[in-house]
């Protein structure tokens, strides 16, 4: 998706499944009618560390999660069970809508809080997701581009509502000094409040970082393959490779437009997997301070000095906290 000098936004790039490819609409929307296609095939979560995290827990349904995105059609049917809030009107779309903004909060959310027999993770499906959309404008869904100013509003806005963690599944592009600033505020806000933010590094294959990834309260991430090495177009960088974690997308499916499936990678993916899990922990150790859970998902303190954060182990980091408290 194309991005403004001054704004924020999806990039075009999503990596799709092995085998995915050639699968028609029909064989995507069968599937959703016979999730099990995909439950026993479902290796991110296993190398992620999340099956038995998911064995445990459906999420706590006072746990509410932020969705920093475009708009979600709430209408669809792996959603019919989900607890989802938003704002206004304009921070859900119709369950027909094709531009890239909706069809990429509705993989997101699927993701988060689709049911877990819909054919999409579902990892933390009884959590309350509360979505607020970056694309509010015609003009802005449409070309898919925000501002930093409407980012920095909108994170504000999810602190207010109680969200005790933000996915930002977004590609950021160059802003103005002043933008960046109002960012930044917007970020010690939300930290001020005990939000965690998690962030995906982004899909232009640079060695950078942003004002967001730099952050304190923000948990980079990256995706990874099933090599164990960090995709081609993931970016990369210090502070991501210092604070951030990565997460294998390979093969992912989420929900799309016209109540189907669709295959779903790329950053974005390895960020709301990285949401989810934060979720379940957090729905099970909801005392768990953000700069315990940041490092315990991490995998402890470290200096680190690599570009390239390490793979997530989020029942390794479950595990550790259950043991801090015992």
């Amino acid at each position: 998706m194309p991005t403004s000098e001054a704004g924020t936004g999806f990039h075009a790039k999503e990596i799709i499944g092995q085998g995915s490819r050639n699968k028609s609409a029909r064989e995507w929307q069968c599937n959703l009618m016979n999730p099990d296609v995909h439950v026993t095939s479902r290796r991110p979560v296993a190398l992620a560390g999340l099956s038995q995290l998911m064995a445990r827990s459906l999420g706590a349904a006072d746990l509410k999660v932020g969705l920093l995105d475009g708009p979600v059609m709430v209408g669809h049917p792996g959603f019919s069970a989900a607890k989802i809030k938003w704002f206004c009107q304009r921070d859900v779309a119709e369950l027909g809508a094709r531009d890239v903004a909706a069809v990429h909060a509705t993989s997101t959310a699927g993701v988060l809080v689709a049911g877990r027999r819909s054919g999409a993770l579902g990892i933390c499906p009884e959590i309350t997701l509360v979505t607020r959309s970056v694309f509010r404008s015609p003009a802005a869904r449409s070309a898919g581009t925000t501002t930093w100013m409407e980012l920095a509003d909108a994170l504000v806005e999810l602190a207010d509502a109680g969200a005790r963690i933000v996915n930002m599944s977004l590609s950021l592009a160059t802003g103005i000094p002043t933008e960046h600033r109002a960012v930044q505020d917007a970020l010690d806000y939300v930290t001020a409040h005990g939000v965690i933010v998690v962030a995906a590094a982004g899909n232009e294959g640079a060695i950078n970082s942003t004002v967001v990834t730099r952050h304190r309260s923000v948990l980079p991430v990256v995706a990874y393959n099933l090599q164990g090495r960090p995709w081609k177009i993931s970016n990369i960088g210090r502070s991501i490779g210092q604070r951030g974690i990565g997460v294998v997308v390979d093969g992912l499916m989420s929900l799309g437009a016209h109540g189907m499936l669709r295959p779903f990678g790329g950053t974005s993916a390895a960020a709301a997997i990285v949401t989810g899990a934060v979720a379940l922990i957090l729905s099970e150790l909801p005392k768990t301070r953000p700069e315990e859970l940041i490092s315990a998902m991490k995998g402890g303190p470290s200096r680190r000095t690599s570009v390239v954060p390490p793979l997530m182990n989020a029942w390794r980091a479950f595990g550790s906290l259950l043991a801090a408290r015992s």
